[in-house]
């Protein structure tokens, strides 16, 4: 089973709701959700916000983080998750942030580095990745990533 299918089994089995807050990514991970029928059960809305002004209007992250850890940060990750979720008024949201390249590296952010929040039910958590390969292999990992995070929180959620 793919990984998006095994978290809309999971969302239905647990009922939640979910909602995704995309840089990097595009609506990648949306995208991949969206390939699984009945999602739109649980998938309510899909924000895409490439630019630092749109996660601050749309998912209210604070333009003073952004400015203190960057854009490509795990606080920020952590920010556009809650904000989504709460935008969103759903259980669950997963954030991506990072750079895909080909260009915007430097030797603290390398091409590849990215960041991804969940947000579930008020708490959130962040990793950070550094993918290898071009623009497209780097997007396709994050998305796959993201929902393998989501697939973990909910698990480990449903564990305690």
């Amino acid at each position: 089973m793919a990984v998006e299918e095994e978290v809309v089994s999971l969302l239905k089995e647990y009922d939640l709701s979910i909602t995704t807050a995309e840089s990097c990514t595009g609506g990648l991970v949306a995208a991949t959700l969206i390939n699984v029928p009945g999602v739109s059960e649980y998938l309510k809305e899909a924000y895409i916000t490439y630019s630092d002004e749109a996660k601050e209007k749309m998912l209210g992250v604070d333009p003073e983080l952004i400015k203190t850890f960057t854009v490509v940060s795990r606080e920020t990750a952590e920010a556009m998750a809650l904000g989504g979720a709460k935008a969103a008024g759903c259980d669950i949201c997963v954030s991506v942030t990072g750079i895909a390249g080909p260009d915007g590296g430097s030797l603290d952010q390398p091409v590849g580095l990215v960041y991804i929040g969940c947000a579930l039910k008020g708490e959130v958590q962040a990793k950070r990745f550094v993918f290898p390969g071009d623009r497209s292999q780097v997007r396709r990992s994050a998305a796959t990533e993201a929902l393998n995070f989501v697939k973990e929180m909910i698990l480990d959620e449903e564990k305690k």
